[in-house]
C-alpha cells in the first residue's frame, strides 16, 4: 500500500481538491492501539500494489496530528474514531468504518463505485 503521510493542515485542501478526480482515502491511526493496528494490517494484506492505483491513500497518524484529526472530523461531517477509515470523492466523504468494520473489499468496492 503507497501511504501519503497526512502531516499538514493544508493536505486537506489538496486532498478535496484531489478527490474531484479520483477517490481519496483517509487513515486514521492510533499508533498506541493494537485493534488500529491490527485494522491497519487486515488493509495492507488485503490490498495488491495494481489496487494502488484505484485511490491516493493518506495516513493520518493521530498521536503526532490530533488537530489534523480534529478538523477532518469537522471538514467532512463525521465523528472521530480510531480507527478509522473514509473515502473522500468530490470533496465529500462517501463513505466511512471504524474498528473491525474496517475492510481491505468493502472499502475497493466503493472506491470501484466512484470512478
Amino acid at each position: 500500500m503507497n501511504w501519503i503521510n497526512l502531516n499538514e493542515m493544508s493536505d486537506l485542501d489538496l486532498i478535496t481538491t484531489k478527490s474531484q478526480a479520483i477517490p481519496v482515502v483517509i487513515f486514521k491511526h492510533s499508533t498506541r492501539c493494537s485493534i488500529s493496528s491490527a485494522a491497519k494490517s487486515r488493509l495492507e494484506r488485503g490490498w495488491t500494489d495494481n489496487e494502488s492505483k484505484l485511490a491516493d491513500m493518506y495516513y493520518l497518524d493521530l498521536i503526532k496530528n490530533r488537530n489534523i484529526s480534529n478538523e477532518v472530523a469537522q471538514r467532512f461531517g463525521v465523528e472521530h474514531e480510531s480507527p478509522q477509515i473514509l473515502v473522500i470523492s468530490e470533496g465529500k466523504c462517501i463513505y466511512h468504518e471504524s474498528h473491525s468494520m474496517i475492510i481491505a473489499d468493502d472499502l475497493k468496492e466503493v472506491i470501484r463505485g466512484n470512478m
